[in-house]
């Protein structure tokens, strides 16, 4: 059997994900939780001499995210299988992870028996990357902007107020402000707006 922890902050997409894997004959789903530090809570508390297990991790997490939380299970599990799921498939993020030695990077659009071959792949030590991402990553080439940046940017393209953007990145306004400005300076534009569309248009957002 392959143990597999979830992290996924949407409680209902978490349960279901959890329920589909569990169906998987060789799969088990041992713990799903809700946070990058609930799933790192739970990684230490497991036995460290059962079977090497496959962290599945939500990229948008409250708190620290998906790649970071990755990044310490690396540390507390060095050559750890973990796999990125993400309805924000931006080449930018693709690329951090795969610095940060994550193994599998997917769409939450992908199916479930994808995603359990998938899993499936990363506990034998190999590597998956959805193609579309994969091809996208490599014609946008390397953005300036940082992650929370990009995150920012990305819900500022509908208009969104400071607030709003702040409650939906999981930030302060005061901290959201700082990251729009840098992104702004990074892009030579005057507002926020144009910032997001000008990311959008090289493929960072």
């Amino acid at each position: 059997m392959i143990p597999v922890f979830l992290a996924d902050d949407e409680t209902l997409v978490r349960v279901a994900l959890a329920t589909m894997l569990g169906l998987e004959a060789d799969l088990e789903v041992i713990g799903h939780v809700g946070s990058g530090e609930e799933l790192l809570v739970a990684w230490r508390a497991r036995d460290a001499d059962g079977p090497r297990a496959v962290a599945v991790i939500d990229l948008q997490l409250p708190g620290i995210d998906g790649i970071e939380t990755a990044v310490e299970l690396q540390r507390l599990t060095p050559g750890v299988g973990t796999l990125i799921v993400t309805s924000h498939g931006r080449p930018g993020y693709l690329k951090r992870a795969l610095a940060a030695g994550v193994r599998g990077f997917l769409p939450k659009t992908t199916s479930a028996a994808t995603l359990a071959e998938v899993i499936r792949t990363v506990h034998r030590g190999g590597r998956y990357v959805d193609p579309e991402l994969a091809a996208e990553a490599i014609s946008a080439g390397d953005s300036v902007l940082t992650a929370r940046e990009a995150d920012v940017l990305e819900y500022a393209l509908d208009g969104a107020s400071v607030e709003d953007i702040a409650r939906r990145a999981h930030l302060s306004p005061g901290t959201t402000r700082n990251y729009l400005s840098s992104a702004m300076a990074k892009l030579g534009v005057s507002n926020r707006y144009e910032a997001a569309l000008k990311a959008r248009e090289k493929g960072w957002i």
